[in-house]
């Protein structure tokens, strides 16, 4: 690309991210609270990082989610370097009743079981590679002019495929959040009511065109999908201007309104069975007799949900997920029902999980008592070590090394070393819960059985890119009469406005004058290979491309989206912040590539979750289910056989 072309873009225009090193902010720029980077706090005393004024991880944009300086020794772990030069770990003397390795919702739910069991007293560490706590629950915040804007960086809401548990639903309730009020916070009819609905972005690399169509059947998936209803004329608009072949648009309206059994003669669970085993992409093209230009269209609808494309998920998840095609088929799609019939979305996602989760470990942290004040509460870093709390967090602290002082079987305490600012240190515990990505286990507790690492390791996270894009206006979208756009050739596959969410004070962005976040999202693929392998390579991908990239894709995408309703990206981007998730969510099981999902017996995660000692094992990897209501589950269940050791 030309250097004027970097110059229409605002490649070089000074926004919300100043400098860069290695991919990485340097300082949170103009307008937004002074945050100190990883290179700053790594270059403070190692016991008070988190102390040093201005700290404050949410307002940091750039490159973020799993960040520079946050896979650094785990990457050298893998790689048997580690231990080469960092010498024998620095003993703290510090002796804790439990340490839990992640401080994600399931670690943090680990530390609020135990201390319910055990009492207020309980001593508990909690450790966590980051410099921020929640795992994947991230919570990005930007100020443009006198606002502050807040947007989610990984898990979206309180929804699940399935009911959540008594226990999952209890720990809800306990924090406060009362799921059947989410209506009251939700502007539901305030995108209908300035006609904006749902598009395509048809790129000319993909479709020869570059062309925005009303999009007239909304799949689950994107972020706004709750506001997803089509224009009135949306069908007739895509009959005539979408550029894909005339079968090809026939065979769309087909698909999406026609009731019919496509696999007749066959009893349901027959039908199910051959749904199992076939995936979406050759049930719409070998058994609905699609187009292939309906393949090209809806490739990539699937990645919200499953990180894969429709050629890599089953019909038979397309269909309980409420893909069309089967309305006819009698198969339902309970796995959708269940999730809008149980939903709440905060501004930050399940990021205010975590922050009160915290709040109830660590009060002083962060102030307010209530679901809402949570909202746009800060979070004072410096008191996650108060020295009067019980319970403390340690950020920006990978663990190395956990093992029992003595025979797992009859030992009392287990050993905790942990790599931070360039040394590292050891505490002690009666018990353990990792409550980290399975496969990082393996390699920092290798006294486990080798079936059991074996399980761990196959516990291939999946990779997610989740981009938030302050700008200083949303005329564009309102012009062009889109609330959320599907770009099944683009960069990012989705382009979602700001759910309009107001609560506990924050007020969402109703004029299209004000400022808002925009979410874009993407799932690296690899279309035709097997799951795991896309998982994998996608996950290369990530770590290799420079945040310098993602941005001019970033800028180029919605310039050529977005262009022709005004949206210039050197004027209108205000901020950036992507968070990359090389590993990001929960592998869950598919019967196209786990041969035990039709076989029955036990699962890996069942294998790999087997306590082993004075160690419990959580996470959502645990139950190979990519959802907040899992991480919940795995974490009573971890502390619950830490109380039978």
């Amino acid at each position: 690309m030309s250097k004027r072309d970097d110059r229409q873009l605002g490649m070089k225009r000074k926004i919300t991210r100043r400098d860069f090193l290695n991919g990485m902010a340097v300082t949170a720029g103009a307008g937004a609270t002074h945050a100190l980077m990883p290179r700053d706090l790594f270059a403070a005393d190692d016991a008070d990082a988190e102390k040093a004024g201005g700290y404050y991880p949410p307002a940091l944009t750039g490159l973020r989610g799993s960040h520079a300086g946050s896979f650094d020794a785990a990457h050298a772990l893998r790689d048997g370097t580690f231990w080469d030069s960092v010498g024998k770990p620095i003993d703290t003397g510090e002796s804790y009743d439990l340490i839990v390795v992640g401080g994600g919702i399931s670690g943090l739910a680990a530390a609020h079981f135990y201390r319910k069991a055990a009492g207020a007293g309980a001593r508990i560490l909690i450790l966590d590679n980051h410099d921020d706590f929640g795992g994947h629950a991230k919570r990005n915040e930007f100020r443009v002019g006198d606002r502050t804007l807040v947007g989610y960086g990984g898990t979206y809401s309180i929804e699940s495929p399935a009911p959540y548990s008594a226990v999952a639903k209890g720990v809800i309730e306990e924090l406060g959040i009362e799921v059947s009020s989410f209506p009251k916070y939700l502007d539901r009819d305030l995108y209908g009511s300035m006609r904006r609905v749902p598009k395509i972005f048809f790129d000319k690399e993909t479709f020869s065109s570059d062309r925005l169509v009303d999009d007239p059947w909304p799949f689950p998936g994107g972020e706004t999908y709750d506001l997803a209803v089509a224009g009135p004329d949306a069908w007739a608009h895509f009959m005539a201007e979408a550029p894909i072949a005339e079968q090809a648009r026939k065979d769309v309206s087909r698909l999406c309104r026609e009731k019919k059994d496509h696999l007749p003669g066959l009893s349901a669970e027959e039908q199910k069975a051959r749904l199992e085993r076939i995936s979406y992409a050759r049930f719409l093209t070998e058994v609905a007799g699609m187009h292939g230009d309906v393949i090209r269209l809806y490739q990539t609808v699937s990645q919200p949900l499953f990180g894969l494309g429709i050629e890599a998920i089953s019909a038979a998840d397309a269909a309980e997920t409420g893909y069309p095609g089967f309305s006819g088929m009698g198969a339902e799609a309970e796995a959708l029902s269940n999730e809008r019939r149980y939903f709440f979305h905060f501004p930050d996602g399940n990021a205010s999980i975590a922050r009160m989760l915290v709040r109830k470990l660590i009060p002083d942290a962060i102030a307010g008592n209530s679901a809402t004040d949570v909202v746009l509460a800060k979070a004072d870093y410096a008191k996650l070590e108060a020295s009067g709390s019980a319970v403390k967090m340690r950020l920006n602290s990978t663990a190395v090394r956990v093992k029992h002082v003595g025979d797992a079987a009859g030992a009392k305490e287990v050993e905790v070393a942990y790599a931070r600012g360039g040394k590292v240190y050891m505490a002690r515990a009666k018990g353990c819960v990792l409550a980290c990505w399975h496969v990082v286990i393996p390699y920092i507790c290798e006294e486990l059985p080798e079936k059991q690492k074996d399980a761990l390791a196959s516990a291939q996270k999946v990779p997610l890119l989740y981009t938030n894009v302050a700008i200083r206006n949303w005329t564009a979208f309102q012009k062009l009469g889109a609330n959320s756009i599907y770009a099944p050739g683009g960069y990012h596959t989705h382009v979602d406005m700001d759910l309009p969410v107001s609560i506990g004070g924050y007020e969402c962005s109703r004029k299209p004058e004000e400022p808002m976040v925009v979410h874009m999202s993407k799932s690296p693929c690899r279309a035709g290979r097997p799951a795991r392998e896309q998982h994998r390579l996608g996950r290369m991908e990530l770590f290799n491309t420079t945040f310098e990239t993602i941005e001019r894709k970033i800028r180029e995408q919605l310039a050529r989206t977005l262009g022709a309703g005004g949206f210039d990206p050197a004027r209108d981007i205000a901020a950036i912040t992507v968070n990359r998730w090389p590993h990001g969510y929960a592998y869950e099981y598919s019967s196209l590539w786990d041969p035990f999902v039709l076989e029955g017996g036990e699962t890996p995660c069942e294998v790999a979750r087997k306590p082993y000692g004075r160690i419990a094992i959580a996470n959502a990897d645990a139950g190979a289910y990519a959802y907040t209501d899992c991480a919940i589950d795995q974490a009573w269940r971890a502390v619950g056989e830490l109380g039978k050791s």
